[in-house]
């Protein structure tokens, strides 16, 4: 009996030692993968900080040389913009109105002229009379006194009038133009605007463009025909501004032909380039898009390295024209800067996943 029982105690302590080193054989690989380090607890070096309250990337110069990040040093140019240019096509209907009132009140005054003329005679020989014995009355000359007084004042009121139209001329139409209505300067051009047979044009030109030469020309045609290209040639400044167009705005005239008061034109060759502007040039390959604009990377130490936005309104066939921060032979990044905004939104990726 106790034979019995001793085998089959052994039989059970058989099977359990089997049992346990099935259980060691099979569980071994999770054991080995709990025991591994978590694929996020791995650490990631953190190339990005903050400086100055600015980000900055730190990468190492043998970093550098592996990834081929290289740089380039900035050079200054000049750069001149094109000059875009709009106008219309003025109406002279208000300049001829005015110059008709103009007319008038000169009309008006030579009249005034003549009458206070003769109102002088008139009392001087009342006068006269009326002291050699009273062969007058005093009345008479007192009337004729009054009459040249009047016609005094109204001679003053009527030349007043004659200027302040002239003003009014001059103020919206510039001194040239007033010269012109006025009569003080004949022209043929001028006969020719009010006859129809050429036409009065402003332009307004970028406050940075320079001024037009006198008996400069440039190319126009109407916005919706620009096909139809015809010559102006420059008549003055003018003196209101486009209220649609800002800018610095002139008076060019042209032939009528195909145009038309209120007719919007387009300035198809302005030959004169505007004032250039200093700065430097940022060269294509160093340019990275983020956001719908273009940024680059300005090298500020041996491995630190900072994001700066620049403008996109400047574009040249070498690059991108710009004034700001970076100045002449400051550093730029041209080969690796793609990396660089990889490596710095890669942290905040990494921040995201610690929160």
């Amino acid at each position: 009996m106790n034979r019995k029982l001793t085998i089959i105690v052994l039989i059970q302590a058989f099977i359990i030692i089997m049992l346990f080193w099935v259980l060691v054989f099979y569980g071994k690989d999770e054991y080995e993968a709990m025991t591994q380090p978590d694929e996020e607890e791995i650490e990631i070096p953190n190339r990005v900080s903050a400086k100055d309250g600015q980000t900055t990337i730190n990468v190492p110069e043998e970093t550098q040389l592996q990834s081929e990040i290289k740089t380039s040093p900035l050079f200054n140019i000049s750069y001149s913009e094109n000059v875009l240019s709009y106008g219309n096509v003025v109406s002279l209907a208000d300049l001829i109105q005015l110059r008709t009132q103009l007319i008038a009140t000169q009309a008006e005054h030579a009249v005034l002229e003549n009458a206070l003329i003769a109102s002088k005679k008139d009392f001087e020989r009342f006068n006269t009379l009326n002291q050699d014995d009273k062969n007058i009355s005093d009345k008479v000359v007192q009337t004729a006194f009054n009459e040249m007084k009047a016609n005094e004042a109204k001679l003053v009121a009527s030349a007043q009038n004659t200027k302040n139209i002239a003003d009014q001329i001059r103020q919206q139409w510039g001194n040239q133009m007033a010269q012109l209505a006025t009569g003080a300067v004949s022209s043929t051009i001028f006969k020719q605007l009010l006859q129809n047979e050429r036409v009065l044009i402003q332009i307004s030109l970028p406050f940075s463009a320079y001024e037009p030469l006198k008996n400069s020309q440039i190319q126009i045609a109407p916005t919706s025909a620009l096909s139809q290209k015809t010559a102006a040639n420059y008549f003055s400044p003018a003196p209101t501004s486009n209220l649609t167009m800002q800018g610095k705005t002139y008076f060019y005239t042209a032939k009528a032909d195909f145009l038309r008061a209120g007719m919007p034109i387009k300035v198809l060759d302005f030959n004169q380039a505007a004032k250039p502007s200093e700065g430097v040039l940022i060269p294509n390959s160093a340019v990275v898009w983020y956001a719908g604009k273009p940024w680059v990377y300005f090298k500020q130490s041996a491995t630190e390295f900072k994001r700066l936005p620049i403008n996109n309104d400047h574009e040249m066939d070498a690059g991108w024209f710009y004034q700001g921060e970076l100045k002449a032979n400051d550093a730029v990044v041209t080969s690796g800067a793609q990396l660089l905004l990889s490596e710095e939104f890669k942290s905040q990726i990494t921040n995201e996943n610690d929160d």
